[in-house]
This record gives structure tokens, C-alpha cells and sequence, in this order.
């Protein structure tokens, strides 16, 4: 199918945009200019994620960080702690990264150029290309997700993801219009996230559903094509809380690099295929009368699952914290940056030491 063909066409979508945008709590209202700031913090979180896990997230940032020079002044621990929960931890280091070179290089003004954007870090192609489309209408490719399901749909491309990103990237510049990119490239997502769904596409309400071969042809939820995932093996350790007398809990902040790099965590043990749960004690991190929970915390990360192993116990007022160890009061340990895996584990272990 030639996507210059006239019953194919981006005015179409446009169209239907204006009647269904959705309202975002970083997207610009119809009329207004949009505010790169914005669009780049929400882009940055919307990789991997949900935009409905996204929106309190995004909203209590932006009361923390209004602006792109509050982001680059902020402590690490502050931005860390705001992104906690979020996954993908070193989009937050990234993103913090980028806020200072915006504001220490570029006058806090973000550049207007894919170009430009793809040299600060953190930001690749499909970033530039949405940030650069929608918060300066530039005619920019932005292909997430929900494109790739409405582009190799509608000209039923038959070949494997990844693989044919470089066909869908074409067949969307190939419809991008000279007005209104930025809109057309948020028209795109739209549709790809209310009608054109992975599953039952309401077909009948798609502006395009006459030139989508796809529909002709009742193949619909077969694309895109993907290769199976390769699930790695599971990694087993041990997670140690440790409780001190006035309820200050024992933890520690992750080294920067590495996954959750930066974060913060309950100490314990290297995370291994081979790992014997039986020798955890061998990992505590302060001598303790340990309770060993049950149930394992169990979590899945990108490349494999993992089964962490919880000991809980309560340890002397005057223990002191082992080197690159702190304690932290109770009532501060919500201000700590926990990923979810060790909120898990610290939960269990807290409940654990509940009981009588």
C-alpha cells in the first residue's frame, strides 16, 4: 500500500484527533504552547510504563520540580526518592543528568532540534523525535509502542519486532503531514492507546479503518509480529531488616552503576542462580536473632525473576551501622528512595517483626 494514497491521509487523523484527544496532565491544552519541560519529564517516564501509573507520579514531580533548573539543583537522593516506584532506575539518574545540562549549558532552555536533543543524555531517537515534535513541531518521527501497533496494522507488516522498526519509522515519515506534526504525532499514540488496542480494536471508530489492511484481511491482533522473549534464569538471595530498638531500620544506598543503581535498599546478599537461601546467614549484615519469613519476595526484572529470601530481626540500640550502612527512623523511611522489590521486602520483614 503507497501511504501517499489519497484515501490514506493525515488529515483524516487530525480530524479525529480534534474530537477525541485525550486530556493529559502534560500534554498542552488545544491553542496553547506546549511546555518542552513538561513533555520531556513525562516522556522519560512514560518508557515502560503505564500512563495511568504515570499520572501521580508526574504530577507530584512537577510540584517537587516545576522547572527544569529546580530538576538540575535538586539533590540525587531527592530525585531518586521522587522516581521511586517507577522502575527503569537509571532514567532517573538520566534524567537528572539531562536537567543539569540543560540548565548549566543551554540557559534552561531545552534545544528545538532532534539533533540537538539527542546530544544531551539520556534522550535517543524516539525522545528527540517526540520531544522535538510535540513541544516544537518540528516534522520529527516519534514511534512508541502504541505506533508500532497502529503502523504495522495498517500496512500489515508481517516482519518481527524489533527487526521492523526501520519500515514503520519510514511508513510514519512517509505519512507525516507538513502542519501540525506535533499533533499528529500525539494523534498516533492516541489512537494506538483508545482504539487501535492489542486486544478487540474498535475497528468501526478508526478514521483509517477503510485504507487498513489489516482489517481488511480480520488479522488485526496478530501484529505486530514478535519474537518469543527469552526469559533469563531465576536469581535467588537474601534480604536482611533489621530493626534497632527505637525502630530505625538498618539500610543502604545501591552504588550508581548497575541495576537500581542509586537507589536505596534493605542490606543483603549478591542475587545468584546457584545462591543457597540456607547459607543467608553467612550475608547478614549485623548479628541479630533472625526470623525467616516463609513466604520469599518474589519480583521480575527485564532479563530475569528473582526470589529474594527475607530475614527479619531486632537488633541493640547501640548497634552501629556497618561501613556504607546507615539507620533510618520509622517515621522517615517513606522518604527513602525504595525501589519495589526491597518495599516489598522491607514491608514483610516489618510485618514479621509485628508478631509476638
Amino acid at each position: 500500500m503507497d501511504a501517499s494514497a489519497p484515501q490514506l491521509r493525515a488529515a483524516d487523523l487530525l480530524a479525529w484527533y480534534d474530537r477525541h484527544r485525550r486530556v493529559l496532565p502534560w500534554r498542552a491544552l488545544p491553542g496553547e504552547r506546549a511546555d518542552p519541560y513538561r513533555v520531556w519529564v513525562s516522556e522519560i517516564m512514560l518508557q515502560q510504563t503505564t500512563i495511568a501509573a504515570v499520572k501521580p507520579y508526574f504530577e507530584r514531580f512537577m510540584a517537587r520540580f516545576p522547572s527544569v533548573e529546580a530538576l538540575a539543583a535538586a539533590p540525587t537522593d531527592s530525585v531518586m526518592q521522587a522516581w521511586a516506584g517507577l522502575g527503569y532506575y537509571s532514567r532517573a539518574r538520566n534524567l537528572h543528568a539531562c536537567a543539569k545540562t540543560v540548565a548549566e549549558q543551554h540557559g534552561g532552555r531545552f534545544p528545538d532540534t532532534e539533533e540537538g536533543l539527542r546530544a544531551l543524555p539520556g534522550i535517543g531517537a524516539y525522545t528527540s523525535g517526540a520531544v522535538a515534535a510535540i513541544a516544537f513541531d518540528r516534522p520529527a518521527v516519534a514511534v512508541d509502542g502504541n505506533v508500532e501497533r497502529v503502523i504495522t496494522r495498517l500496512f500489515a507488516i508481517k516482519d518481527e519486532m524489533p527487526g521492523a522498526k526501520p519500515l514503520i519509522r519510514e511508513q510514519v515519515q512517509a505519512l507525516l503531514p507538513h502542519e501540525r506534526p506535533g499533533d499528529f504525532a500525539q494523534a498516533l499514540m492516541d489512537l494506538g492507546a483508545t482504539i487501535c488496542t492489542p486486544r478487540s480494536p474498535a475497528c468501526g471508530l478508526c478514521p483509517w479503518r477503510e485504507p487498513c489492511r489489516a482489517r481488511i484481511e480480520g488479522t488485526q491482533e496478530s501484529f505486530p509480529r514478535k519474537a518469543a522473549k527469552k526469559t533469563g534464569k531465576t536469581r535467588y538471595g537474601a534480604a536482611f531488616v533489621a530493626m534497632r530498638e527505637d525502630g530505625a531500620v538498618l539500610v543502604r544506598t545501591r552504588p550508581a552503576k548497575g541495576l537500581l543503581g542509586g537507589m536505596v535498599e534493605v542490606p543483603g546478599s549478591d542475587w545468584r542462580a546457584d545462591y543457597e537461601p540456607g547459607d543467608a546467614l553467612l550475608d547478614q549484615p549485623v548479628p541479630a536473632q533472625w526470623r525467616r519469613l516463609m513466604l520469599p519476595v518474589r519480583h521480575v526484572f527485564t532479563h530475569f525473576p528473582l526470589e529474594l529470601t527475607v530475614y527479619a530481626g531486632r537488633v541493640p540500640l547501640e548497634t552501629a551501622a556497618p561501613e556504607g550502612m546507615r539507620f533510618t527512623p520509622f517515621n522517615r523511611l517513606k522518604e527513602e528512595a525504595f525501589p519495589n522489590v526491597f518495599l516489598k521486602a522491607l514491608e514483610a520483614g516489618l510485618e514479621e517483626l509485628q508478631r509476638p
